[in-house]
């Protein structure tokens, strides 16, 4: 069964630096689109940033220039590097795959369970 396991979310100060991760496991057959969300209390979930698997990829506004995304076919798993985090970067960071599972071979899109980032001083 796929499962995706995120993990490197916590509080960090203003001006800082996180790094997530997230891993794909589970019988997969190939992996497209890899991509983070998050969700601050009280507003939609948002796309922050997605990588392709030709290593296209695309930011929201808000983050260009402080969060990197980048993934490892090898290992699937794709990571968020954040800096300069800022106190409205604060939410629930969630990993988007769009996989095609080995059982099904059915294209699905899977979701992690979520992650916290807290930046306050």
């Amino acid at each position: 069964q796929v499962q995706l396991v995120e993990s490197g979310g916590g509080l960090v100060q203003p001006g800082g630096s996180l790094r997530l991760s997230c891993a794909a496991s589970g019988g997969i057959f190939n992996i497209g689109t890899m991509a983070w969300y998050r969700q601050a209390p009280g507003y939609p979930r948002e796309l922050v940033a997605a990588i392709t698997n030709s290593q296209r990829t695309n930011y929201d506004d808000s983050v260009k220039g402080r969060f990197t995304i980048s993934r490892d076919d090898a290992k699937n798993t794709v990571a968020l590097q954040m800096n300069a985090l800022k106190p409205e970067d604060t939410a629930v960071y969630y990993c988007n795959v769009n996989l095609t599972p080995r059982m099904t071979m059915r294209p699905v899109s899977a979701w992690g369970q979520g992650t916290q980032v807290t930046v306050s001083s």
